[in-house]
């Protein structure tokens, strides 16, 4: 497994590492971005490079700015689950979710990812924008966590397209790392079908769809016909349960 890093500021406890209509908002807590509105996160997130060549067997389709500013905005405002807080992103891709969460003032954001070649973008991307990430490279299941070592986790996962369940895949490992939240995207499709698992077979004490967004996929592989597909998809607040004593 290959890290990279900038300042890390915590040791992780890994055996690996030693509306429905509209998002609930309120003000930042966060003083050094008390002032950042969500057009200017959207705009800074909207200058990150994005994947030059898209795999396909990874469901590898960018996390736009629209999407992300709300998603990261939204788990700050709403819930004060960024500013202060360990942050992991998984399935990072070219690191937008993680990106925001670091300009939002997270105390720490662990993005992870399988596919070097995004991870070498995200990292660049952290450095155009100056904020501290670090990065893993490694399949999220892969990795031995040792209890709920993240506050929060973050995520944009494979819908399920080419692997049948790859979104619950993520969501269930992520509901044993998280101790305060998950915040994933899934197609609405699927919504009655992501909460009955979450609180049945993950264990979730609460899930909660805070916002129906629309998912602008582009025309990235020679299979799509059209120039580009609107998907509506969920984004998700997940509360973990507490791990007994």
């Amino acid at each position: 497994m290959n890290t990279k890093s900038c300042k890390p500021k915590k040791e992780f406890m890994m055996s690996e590492l030693q509306p429905k209509e509209k998002c609930k908002s309120a003000r930042l807590s966060s003083p050094s971005w008390e002032n950042m509105k969500l057009k200017q996160l959207e705009g800074l997130l909207g200058g990150l490079d994005q994947f030059p060549n898209p795999k396909v067997e990874l469901e590898q389709y960018p996390t736009g700015p629209h999407l992300a500013s709300r998603m990261i905005f939204t788990a700050e405002n709403s819930f004060e689950d960024i500013s202060n807080k360990v942050v992991a992103d998984f399935g990072c891709g070219c690191g937008t979710l993680g990106v925001a969460a670091a300009l939002l003032s997270a105390d720490y954001v662990l993005s992870i990812d399988i596919d070097p070649e995004s991870l070498e973008i995200a990292s660049l991307n952290a450095e155009e924008l100056e904020v501290d990430m670090d990065f893993i490279q490694s399949n999220v299941m892969d990795l031995r966590w040792r209890g709920q070592t993240v506050d929060t986790v973050i995520m944009n996962p494979p819908f399920g397209t080419r692997k049948k369940g790859a979104d619950l895949d993520f969501l269930n490992v992520a509901l044993k790392v998280a101790s305060q939240a998950v915040y994933s995207l899934h197609k609405t499709s699927t919504r009655d079908h992501v909460k009955r698992t979450a609180l049945r077979d993950f264990n979730a004490s609460n899930a909660e769809v805070l916002c129906e967004l629309r998912y602008d996929l582009p025309k990235l592989y020679k299979f799509h016909k059209k120039k580009e597909v609107d998907i509506a998809v969920d984004l998700w607040r997940f509360v973990p349960a507490k791990h007994q004593s």
